[in-house]
């Protein structure tokens, strides 16, 4: 199981992160507590919130937050892509999530993010 950090501790991180298949296509698993990028939850949401399992969505850093707003209720944790770590896109997704949606759940970064950036995170919601 792999490891994260979350409110500065190293814990294990039972999500299993989905990546499409080179058809853009996600297979989803029966159970288990899965992050899908956005485009799969707006394509396979009924099935998700109908499976064993929590279920989350990654925003890349171009997508917008409003797009999952009124789904909130059903997710555990929003993923932020950073594709290159001096993309500051994901930084303004964090906030709004927090401030403009009152996101409270678990929200974590994930891509191309350095040990250097934890402080700046933490600043701006990420657990």
């Amino acid at each position: 199981m792999a490891a994260i950090i979350r409110h500065r501790q190293v814990v294990a991180d039972n999500w299993q992160l989905l990546k499409p298949a080179g058809d853009g296509s996600v297979a989803i698993p029966p159970q288990g507590d899965v992050i899908v990028p956005l485009s799969a939850w707006r394509e396979q949401r009924a099935a998700l919130v109908g499976r064993a399992g929590k279920s989350g969505v990654w925003l890349d850093s171009h997508e917008d937050p409003v797009l999952i707003a009124g789904d909130l209720n059903h997710l555990e944790v929003v993923a932020v892509n950073f594709p290159q770590f001096t993309d500051g896109r994901g930084y303004s997704i964090a906030r709004l999530m927090r401030e403009r949606y009152g996101w409270r759940g678990e929200l974590r970064a994930i891509g191309d993010v350095l040990r250097d950036q934890l402080f700046y995170l933490a600043s701006c919601g990420f657990d």
